[in-house]
Order: structure tokens, then sequence, then C-alpha cells
């Protein structure tokens, strides 16, 4: 059964509070993280974005849907968020490019949204009191019930989820004519990081995120990619240690997002659960290098410590850091081929602000061979 706001859903917070709104999507009831969004554009890539795999999002721009959605506007085989809130679901739209409506695409999705209230309320909460777990239910109004459902979703700190969203087979992506060859470890990859990794000239195998890296050293790669991905980065001890392992081989490693902070890990730098994240597209982070600003696009709710990056300077250089709180935004290995960042460098927020990474990662391949 789909529901076109002609229905109750209820949203119920963690902390008690209860918000009434218009039922869209599929009928039925969802829970996870809640978390916001503050892009005006790009839903259903962020839809689609495996790193929101568990998450209920809340948009903050205020009309979702107006341009429709299209096959290939999608960053992972469906959708990966748990459910939406929003203030207006527009499901008319006005794009001569667009397949379907949203209404259609959450039907093929089994989503649920609740729609027709005060976001702005909504993310007011979460950066006052923090990320928290919330359901959004179309069928359930007892509270009673909604109170049992949310009781049963488990906490994002220390939970494991990239195992969930990798791919289930190694696949091949780009030109097998290409002389580089990177070696991708999928912890829930978004389609167009690996676009721009393969249009510079290398020919990639992805594998899934629990592949140890006698099968991955097999391959015989150039070059070692770790993706971006959903949940808590610490719970992956099989990557953080397949990790030192493809460090220790001396080849050249580029990480994002939770690539990024497995690497860390993987150095002996802790990470830790963050207030409310960084999701969006105009998030400024500095460049130390070359001491320029750029406009990031970013989704991550963990982030890396910079008070033990600070006590190994000597082996962990900081080369980004975010304007807004000073968290850390990027690193690289002393004396190693190894870097990596906490932002999305293939998103156009800058538009193109962070692309430049792509082709370092290229360089340093070629310099390492060479």
């Amino acid at each position: 059964m789909t529901y076109i706001g002609t229905h109750t859903a209820t949203l119920l917070l963690e902390d008690g509070t209860v918000y009434k709104g218009k039922a869209y999507g599929i009928k039925g009831t969802t829970s996870g993280e809640i978390c916001f969004n503050t892009g005006m554009t790009g839903y259903q890539e962020v839809f689609s974005d495996p790193s929101y795999y568990n998450q209920i999002l809340v948009t903050t721009n205020s009309h979702i849907g107006n341009y429709g959605t299209k096959a290939g506007d999608t960053e992972s085989k469906g959708a990966q968020i748990a459910g939406l809130i929003c203030k207006n679901f527009t499901v008319d739209y006005h794009r001569p490019l667009a397949d379907n409506s949203i209404q259609e695409y959450f039907e093929q999705e089994n989503l649920v949204c609740i729609s027709d209230i005060d976001t702005r309320e909504i993310v007011k909460r979460i950066r006052d009191k923090g990320v928290m777990n919330a359901v959004i239910s179309s069928e359930h109004e007892d509270l009673e019930t909604l109170k049992k459902i949310l009781a049963e979703t488990p906490s994002m700190e220390g939970l494991e989820l990239a195992s969930k969203v990798t791919t289930e087979n190694a696949y091949y992506l780009g030109n097998p004519e290409e002389k580089l060859k990177v070696a991708v470890l999928d912890f829930g990859t978004k389609q167009n990081i690996l676009n721009c990794i393969a249009e510079r000239g290398a020919y990639l195998k992805v594998f899934p995120a629990k592949t140890d890296f006698e099968t991955l050293k097999a391959w015989n790669a150039d070059g070692y990619f770790l993706s971006n991905g959903p949940g808590d980065p610490s719970s992956m001890d099989y990557a953080i240690e397949t990790t030192k392992q493809i460090i220790d081989s001396g080849k050249p490693t580029f990480g994002i997002c939770l690539g990024h902070q497995i690497l860390s890990l993987s150095q002996g730098v802790s990470t830790y659960k963050m207030h409310n994240g960084h999701r969006g597209a105009n998030h400024p982070v500095i460049n130390l290098d070359s001491g320029k600003g750029e406009i990031t696009t970013q989704n991550h709710g963990f982030a890396v410590s910079g008070k033990e990056l600070e006590a190994k300077s000597d082996t962990i250089r900081v080369t980004h850091k975010n304007l807004n709180d000073d968290t850390i935004e990027g690193i690289e290995l002393v004396g190693k081929p190894a870097f990596s960042v906490q932002h999305h460098p293939e998103a156009n927020p800058g538009p193109h602000d962070s692309r430049y990474l792509f082709d370092k990662f290229i360089d340093l391949i070629k310099d390492h061979k060479s």
C-alpha cells in the first residue's frame, strides 16, 4: 500500500519528542539514527549513498521532489536511507530528463516518509542534543508500540555496517587496457568516486569489504583505494588489519571518508562519534599545504582524533582541516605513499574544488611505478 499525503504519519525521537505529519512513500514503519543534510539539491544521490545506511534523513531544503528522479542519478544499486523527514514532499515535478516522481521512487525503493512538519525545529533539536535514534510510522499511532520499536533500534556507536552494503562479489570497472590497476576495498562506495578514479586512466577491481590482504595482493594492483561507507569505523577490525598490511606493502593508498578513518585507525589513531556530524554540500575545508579553502560535500558522523594526531606528528601529517569546527579533514603518512580525506572530492559543491585529490592519487601511483 502506498500513501500520498492522505494519511497521518508519526515521528518519535529518542528524547520522547513526538511529531505528526503526512505520510508519503509506502505504508510502513522504520527506525534508525536521525541526521540532517543541508544540501539544496542532489537528494536522489543522497538517498542512494551507502554512507546513509540505517539512518533516517532530515532534509533542510523546503522542497524535496520538485525535479523528480532519474535512473542514472544514483550512487549505488538502490536507496540506502532508512526513511525520510521533510517539509514538503513534492510529488509533481518539472524536469524533462526525469523518469519518475519522488513518490514513484519511494514506492519502488520501499521507503517511508513523513512530511509537512517543521524540519527546522528538528534540526535545532539535533544540533542542541546531538544525534539520536528515531522511528517513523504510517501504520502505528500507539506511542507504546513506537517506543518498543525504538528501544530495539541499535545505537550507531559500535555498529558495523560496511559488510551490509558492500558488493557480494568482486567486479571490474574501467578499461582493462589501462596501464594502472587499482584495488578498491568497498565499504559502501559511491559510484561517482569509482568513476573519478577510472576516468583518470585506471582499471579498477572492486573487492568486498572483508577481503583479506592476500586476495587483494594476488591481483597485483599498483595502488589501493579505501572507500566511504556507513557505521562505526572502530568496529571494523578486519578492515583495520587489512589496511595495516596494505600500508606495509608500500603501495600507494588513498582513503575517503570511512576509508580515511580506517587508515587513521590502522596507524593507531582513534576515532570518536561526533555530536551531530557533517552532512551537506557547503562545508568549508582548508588545505594546509596550499592555504586554499575548498567548499566540500560531507557525510560522516565519526571523526579522527586531532589530539592523537598531534602526538604522532613525526609519522602522520595533517593536510586538511574543517573551517567550521577545526576537525581533521585530511592526513598523509610521513615517508609512505598513503593519504586520505574526510570529505567527498568526487562531488560538485565547489564545483570541483577537491577533484585534484584523484589526480594526486594517480600521480602517486605513476611515481611509485617509475
